[in-house]
């Protein structure tokens, strides 16, 4: 679906790309789940200050992969979009659009996980190319890097978590 700028229809679109790596302390198969299991990414997915209410993930070429993000008082965002690749354990590929709080699309996203394995620790990479036109669009962008770091730093605590 494509994104729509309200108002700011004229504007220019504007792209982002953040790569992040890790090492995580946990095996690789361990941390594939964290990103395919919707009651495991219910609990780490999402910036500082936010909920996961609703997540749906259906780990397959074009399987559903939705999530709402909740911000207190300040509505849901949802996530809603597709597999684009599975291969297990070691990528994903999950093309989604990103909704502002009054549900309007806002980013086009995709996002590219790898993990590879040594020595009973994963090593992450995140890729994740956003784009998206007008003011709302161009916050999302300015605080996704920001955004990202927050989640996968609960992502790190979840997996250490894990027994």
């Amino acid at each position: 679906m494509p994104v729509k700028a309200g108002n700011a229809a004229a504007a220019k679109p504007t792209e982002r790309t953040i790569t992040l790596t890790r090492v995580f302390a946990a095996p690789r198969e361990q941390v594939f789940a964290a990103w395919t299991d919707a009651r495991r990414i219910a609990q780490w997915w999402a910036p500082d200050g936010f909920t996961i209410p609703a997540c749906d993930a259906d780990p397959r070429p074009d399987g559903a992969f939705n999530l709402c993000m909740r911000w207190a008082d300040k509505g849901d965002y949802w996530m809603r979009g597709r597999y684009r690749e599975v291969v297990m354990p070691e990528r994903l590929v999950i093309v989604a659009t990103a909704y502002d709080a009054q549900q309007m699309p806002r980013l086009e996203a995709v996002i590219d996980v790898t993990l590879s394995e040594a020595a009973g620790e994963t090593a992450f990479v995140l890729r994740t190319t956003a784009r998206g036109a007008g003011d709302v669009a161009g916050a999302m962008l300015n605080g996704m890097k920001e955004g990202w770091n927050q989640s996968i730093d609960h992502l790190e605590r979840h997996l250490a978590d894990r027994p």
